[in-house]
């Protein structure tokens, strides 16, 4: 792989895995459109921990929090010590449902990435699940904030999350949608959504990082300009979704899905 094929990856995979317009399904199409070599485990996993890092690094403060609400709580502000245990815990919980549905799905999931089919299928699943995401934030009388949650609000978020291991089921898209069918509003649901990547890719990045070793002797330049390029172009996404998602609904990414999605079914179909 050339440094120039590492730092569109790169690129694409810090978009897309807080665009809501899945970065799984990006990865497993870019290499078939644009002719360059498949990327090995060893790259994916270095990209999606340079996506933990853009995440980490934009919600340090919070991460901060949450860490000395439960390290060194006489350091906060008063009264903001429970509030910040309790998103902590939140976040852990809402991690569960994707930890075991990796464990005893994962042969299932790593089985969908090899169909460009079930790609497409998922991309339209994530453009019906923005859609009624929509729909249900149109109609709300009141909306929620991250404080309001409870135990139920993140374990549901968090099957969304788990849900959205197959490659075209934004990971993005299918949990900002949960927190918007709970009742958060757009900003809130993705805030939580952003928080709740870090454990969840972390974890995962994690658990395979013995491959990257091997992946930087082959090419040390092409590894360190993609993780780069999945670093900015991350923060670039989570600070841009963020603001958009302030005044603006997610039916743009709705769209964009459902026109890639039967791009990608009729393209596999030929």
């Amino acid at each position: 792989m050339t440094v120039f094929q590492a730092i569109v990856l790169g690129l694409v995979q810090g978009l897309t895995e807080f665009l809501p317009v899945s970065s799984s399904g990006h990865l497993v199409l870019t290499p078939e459109i644009l002719g360059i070599p498949k990327p090995s485990l060893a790259f994916d996993v270095m990209l999606h921990l340079a996506t933990v890092v853009a995440v980490g690094g934009y919600f340090a403060r919070d991460i901060y929090s949450m860490a000395g609400a439960f390290l060194w709580p006489k350091r906060l502000a008063p009264g903001s010590v429970k509030q910040w245990r309790r998103l902590g815990l939140w976040l852990v919980i809402g991690t569960v449902p994707a930890g075991l549905a990796g464990v005893f799905l994962g042969d299932f999931f790593e089985s969908l990435f090899e169909s460009t089919l079930a790609v497409g299928a998922f991309l339209l699943v994530t453009s019906i699940l923005m859609v009624i995401a929509d729909y249900v934030a149109g109609r709300a009388v009141a909306t929620r904030s991250v404080d309001d949650m409870g135990l139920v609000d993140a374990l549901i978020v968090g099957c969304f999350q788990a849900l959205a291991i197959a490659p075209g089921l934004s990971r993005s898209g299918a949990t900002i949608s949960g927190g918007m069918f709970l009742g958060l509003d757009r900003a809130a649901a993705a805030r939580f959504s952003f928080l709740l990547s870090v454990p969840a890719i972390g974890g995962a990045g994690l658990l395979n990082i013995g491959e990257i070793s091997a992946g930087f002797t082959d090419g040390t330049a092409a590894y360190v300009a993609g993780a780069v390029a999945a670093i900015l172009s991350g923060l670039f996404a989570v600070h841009f979704m963020l603001r958009f998602l302030r005044s603006h609904r997610l039916r743009v990414f709705s769209i964009y899905t459902a026109v890639l999605g039967v791009f990608v079914i009729i393209l596999s179909l030929l």
